[in-house]
């Protein structure tokens, strides 16, 4: 039996975390150095730990997690920022609900089916509570950190955050993650991610292996963009995106069915039709231009109005369609660099946690 002493840092388990944490921003989804170029809206969105989680492979029986709250004010998204600490294998799940505060998330293994070694334990973050985690224990075996599979940086707004999932495992990057194998860094911002250059050239200093770019909603409403300045700053953000990537996969997918906006000219006179178009016939342009890396899913088509629970995000089932459409629409990029089976290849990495030996 492990007793509370014999304990490890959380750290080696860590994914989706692109920058080093500080005392203010834990696990910072914009670069903590360089946040005075963006808007405050877009900040605010990276305080929260959107997308990160634990990913563990072993046989413990038990995991124990140390960990400390901030707030439980969870805005518009309500319970789905998430509430619990929510444990995802393979089909199966399990939630530990979150404090405010301290506390210790335990979760019993034991009942999962094992008959695969190599499947992921992934643990989901309350994030609409931002915890910051302490410590790690287990009892019954071992569990080791899982191999990083390829690292896919997820740019969008509130639609790629997660709103209005059930909870950040059903954000539809985590969903496609999952099924792709690939390492999700969400950089999702709700109610910005409006193609901010600084947030391109951020992404352009990170190392990637895949990148998809989905944003433009916030562009019809909270600021408004015409269809003639949408495309430039398209363009500009994925020229940005190319210098510090210029062979890496591009996936744009131009915005999804938003029915209040679909024929609502806004304050400079674009619908969201206009926007979505914009996108696309840009990105086209850029393919035939001779970037063989960039691949177009037209987002109007993917889900319908019943997938959009309050007429603007998906709900559970909305951002599996998404998720799937990402993956698999014109080339399925995503999909390309899946590894066999699904899942990345796992092999032995340092730092694991043992119920026999830890300290």
């Amino acid at each position: 039996m492990t007793s509370a002493d014999e304990a490890v840092s959380p750290e080696p388990f860590l994914r989706g975390n692109a920058w080093a944490g500080t005392d203010e921003f834990p696990y910072p989804r914009a670069d903590p150095v360089d946040l005075d170029r963006l808007p405050g809206d877009t900040v605010g969105a990276a305080r929260l730990p959107v997308g990160v989680r634990l990913e563990l492979v072993g046989d413990a029986e038990t995991l124990e997690i140390d960990y400390q709250t901030q707030t439980d004010d969870l805005g518009y998204r309500g319970e789905g920022a998430g509430t619990a600490f929510t444990l995802v294998r393979g089909e199966e799940s399990l939630s530990v609900p979150a404090q405010l505060g301290p506390g210790t998330a335990r979760f019993a293994l034991a009942p999962l089916d094992r008959s695969d070694p190599d499947l992921p334990v992934v643990v989901y973050l309350p994030e609409g509570m931002r915890p910051r985690l302490f410590a790690l224990r287990v009892d019954g075996g071992q569990l080791a950190p899982a191999p990083r599979g390829p690292r896919w940086l997820a740019y969008g707004d509130s639609i790629a955050e997660g709103w209005i999932a059930s909870g950040p495992s059903g954000a539809w990057p985590a969903v496609a993650a999952r099924r792709t194998g690939l390492d999700v860094v969400n950089l999702g911002y709700a109610g910005s991610a409006r193609g901010e250059l600084p947030s391109a050239q951020q992404i352009a200093a990170l190392d990637a292996d895949v990148i998809s770019i989905s944003h433009g909603t916030n562009c019809w409403s909270r600021i408004p963009f015409s269809a003639a300045l949408f495309r430039e700053q398209t363009r500009a953000f994925v020229a940005l995106v190319r210098q510090g990537h210029p062979d890496t996969p591009i996936v744009v997918t131009s915005p999804i069915l938003r029915p209040d906006a679909e024929d609502t000219p806004n304050l400079l006179g674009a619908t969201l039709v206009d926007l979505r178009v914009a996108m696309e016939d840009l990105t086209r342009e850029l393919i035939a231009a001779g970037d063989a890396h960039l691949t177009l899913v037209e987002g109007g088509g993917l889900i319908g109005p019943d997938d959009l629970p309050d007429g603007i995000h998906p709900g559970d089932h909305g951002h599996e369609v998404v998720g799937r459409g990402v993956r698999r629409r014109r080339g399925g990029s995503l999909d390309q660099l899946s590894p066999p089976g699904s899942t990345p290849p796992r092999s032995a990495e340092p730092s694991g946690l043992d119920a026999s030996s830890i300290s």
